[in-house]
């Protein structure tokens, strides 16, 4: 009876199956199994002379390979690890695990290491939703792979992120390391809408309007982003330094009150205490944020500031309209939704419905 690994091989590849032959006779059984308590299944051919496992086996695992031909009187009993790999990727995911967010939110990957083998990291990656819905994934980049449905969730989705990149090779001797299931869920849908002509933001909660805030965006020279921006951060209070965003020494405020992240680049909508509250409503004064009246030290509940945070959360999606700017590129933050579903698609690496896209 022959085993390949051979038996006491301590660095063995893990780019193939494990197989069990016998010359004379067929096989009546075998078992692998590994150290870290997993086993691999696998087959017989129609002679029975072969079993050849359904998957490769693990990276650093010891295996044990038990068989029996019929009619043998002792089973065979091998051994052999697999080599670790010298280079590994592992994907950073948004959002956190076991969390719950607002129906813009994207499930969005960063890689450790560049992607050279789109279309088997991806494949390796499934997103489920329930209640069920197409969702595909794009690559932003070599490193950042988000999915997303053709429009928002539904609120109450629960969404299932499951990662299988253990052993696969996403760049040339470069191999992903994990294997794991992630659940998130969607919250109730809030939809703000930005109108930076009438300088007004109004908030619908699952398709009803709940409130109307005066605000004050980017000015002529700082124009906000217009477009669908979806809150990727939020704080109560932060610092906001004009040179972080290429804008020299303009301004340096250390307490913003009520900060939401809608862009990498730099764009939020916060509450503004240095600002006259004749501005809000009637002039766009900014540096390109979305600005409402808000208290110094964010302690004062019944201002607009505070009132937009608190009935906030990550992923709730905010649309700004004429601003006077382009619309946001894709890519500068959770901000994807701006694709049309065909060009969305379009940035898949596997076959999708309606063809092969990437």
């Amino acid at each position: 009876m022959a085993v390949k690994p051979a038996s006491g091989t301590r660095k063995a590849e893990f780019d193939s199956p494990v197989e069990v032959t016998v010359t004379h006779g067929t096989l009546a059984s075998v078992t692998v199994t590994g150290n870290d308590g997993s086993t691999l299944s696998g087959s017989y051919n129609d002679a029975r002379t072969k079993w050849t496992s359904a998957k490769n086996p693990y990276s650093g695992t010891e295996y044990t390979v038990t068989a029996r031909a019929k009619g043998a009187a002792e089973e065979t009993v091998s051994t052999f690890t697999t080599r670790s790999p010298g280079a590994t990727f592992v994907g950073y995911f948004t959002p956190e695990a076991n969390s719950t967010s607002g129906v813009g939110m994207p499930v969005s990957i960063d890689f450790t290491h560049a992607v050279k083998d789109r279309a088997a990291v991806q494949k390796a990656i499934t997103v489920t939703a329930e209640p069920a819905v197409e969702v595909v994934g794009h690559w932003f980049s070599d490193t950042r792979l988000d999915f997303r449905p053709e429009t928002y969730w539904a609120a109450g989705t629960k969404i299932t992120l499951s990662l299988r990149l253990k052993d696969v090779e996403g760049a040339d001797g470069v191999y992903g390391v994990q294997s794991k299931d992630v659940t998130f869920h969607m919250g109730r849908e809030q939809i703000s809408t930005v109108d930076l002509a009438t300088k007004e933001m109004t908030v619908a909660r699952d398709g009803r309007t709940v409130a109307t805030y005066l605000v004050s965006g980017g000015n002529a020279q700082h124009t906000t982003w217009s477009g669908i921006m979806v809150i990727s951060e939020r704080f109560r209070r932060t610092r906001m330094e004009s040179s972080t965003v290429g804008l020299g020494d303009e301004y340096d405020i250390p307490d913003v009150p009520h900060a939401q992240r809608l862009t990498t680049s730099g764009t939020f909508v916060h509450g503004n205490y240095w600002a006259s509250t004749s501005v809000f409503g009637h002039q766009n004064t900014s540096h390109g944020c979305v600005g409402l009246h808000d208290a110094k030290g964010a302690s004062d509940s019944s201002v607009a500031g505070c009132t937009f945070y608190e009935s906030s959360m990550l992923g709730d999606v905010v649309i700004v309209k004429n601003s006077g700017e382009r619309t946001v590129e894709p890519s500068n933050g959770l901000n994807g939704w701006n694709l049309s579903w065909a060009d969305w698609k379009a940035g898949s690496a596997v076959w999708v419905r309606g063809g092969f896209t990437g």
